[in-house]
């Protein structure tokens, strides 16, 4: 008898990863043995009138509508979403319209697959199963083809106050504290909300180096405190096919180098801080693609969080980065005002003096 072999156990993938692999087909087979079955988390994707991207991930659970032994949601506690067991290679039954189509998931158990489909502009619904659960319903966001703006936004210290400066409680907030216990960054929700007023078209696109193990919890926290709703392009946790650990910059560039070029008419508006990498992350794509970008928003951490961040704090801009505007502010209401002038957001009347 031929033993079939499996692509992670092929001599070039990095070691760790293929001990990673191992593990987690032990910790299926057992999980199976107790009883487990499949279950789909089905996340926010994207799409144009001639084709969508469906998210999703597969995961073990004796609870197959998705929920807890508690009644919460998978992910609304952060420790218990890195424990669930990902199913690999899983068949997963993807609905949409009236088409129906079978795709596979990848070694974590992650859905991310373009789906060709004739759909109007506009929000609509994707099903998601795997052997046999109930479905789960993702949105999906249909772009029109006319439009020509839209905004790809960081989340940890951009949108969301986390305190990454802080290892423990950086530990604290991804595995224990649920959504209601993190807080927005001042006028950022404001903000976006006039973004989503002055371009009512505009897709929105949440772009962050978190593990989609915590992306039911972002859903909910965008969504709680009012931002628009967009997908999460989010990352596998740990090693990859070549290295020890995935590379948070790789993502977040191929991720912009793709949006690129699923949307060759859209200007996006890059929006991050400055407490890490997003300022060199922008300007090497404003760099390589100055026609697609409105404007580049940094949000100002304070000296002390850009230090223990590892930021450096660097502002200067050079290259074909220069084409494009360049906005620094501590929060939404000064970005606000820079917007205002950039005609990014639209004006508001303002009280007359007395």
């Amino acid at each position: 008898m031929i033993t079939p072999t499996h692509p992670s156990d092929e001599p070039s993938v990095h070691r760790a990863a293929r001990i990673d692999y191992a593990v987690s087909r032990w910790r299926a087979r057992r999980s199976r043995a107790r009883g487990a079955r499949a279950t789909v988390i089905a996340y926010t994707g994207y799409g144009t009138t001639s084709w969508i991207r469906v998210l999703g991930r597969v995961l073990l659970t004796k609870e197959p509508n998705g929920r807890l032994p508690g009644g919460e949601p998978s992910g609304s506690r952060g420790w218990r979403s890195f424990i669930l067991v990902p199913v690999e290679s899983a068949t997963v039954t993807v609905r949409v319209a009236d088409s129906e189509l079978t795709v596979t998931s990848d070694r974590n158990g992650i859905v991310d697959t373009r789906v060709p489909i004739d759909l109007e502009p506009g929000w609509h619904t994707v099903s998601l199963s795997s052997e046999g659960s109930v479905p789960a319903m993702a949105k999906i966001n249909v772009v029109a083809d006319d439009a020509r703006f839209g905004v790809v936004s960081d989340i940890d210290d951009t949108v969301m106050v986390t305190a990454l400066p802080r290892p423990l409680l950086a530990a604290w907030h991804t595995f224990v504290v649920n959504e209601h216990a993190r807080t927005t960054t001042p006028g950022m929700p404001v903000l976006y909300e006039r973004l989503g007023e002055g371009h009512p078209d505009a897709p929105f696109v949440y772009l962050s180096t978190g593990a989609w193990n915590v992306a039911p919890t972002l859903t909910r926290f965008l969504s709680r405190n009012l931002y628009p709703a967009g997908p999460l392009l989010l990352t596998d946790w740990g090693p990859t096919p070549d290295r020890w650990f995935r590379s948070g910059q790789e993502h977040k560039r191929n991720a912009l180098r793709r949006l690129a070029a699923e949307f060759p008419n859209i200007r996006w508006l890059l929006i991050g801080d400055d407490g890490q990498h997003d300022p060199k992350i922008y300007e090497d794509f404003a760099s390589e693609h100055p026609d697609r970008v409105a404007a580049v928003a940094i949000r100002q951490l304070t000296p002390g969080e850009a230090v223990l961040a590892g930021g450096s704090r660097r502002e200067q801009v050079s290259g074909a980065a220069l084409s494009v505007p360049w906005v620094h502010a501590p929060d939404g209401a000064a970005f606000a005002a820079r917007f205002e002038t950039l005609g990014l957001v639209p004006e508001r009347e303002r009280e007359p003096e007395i």
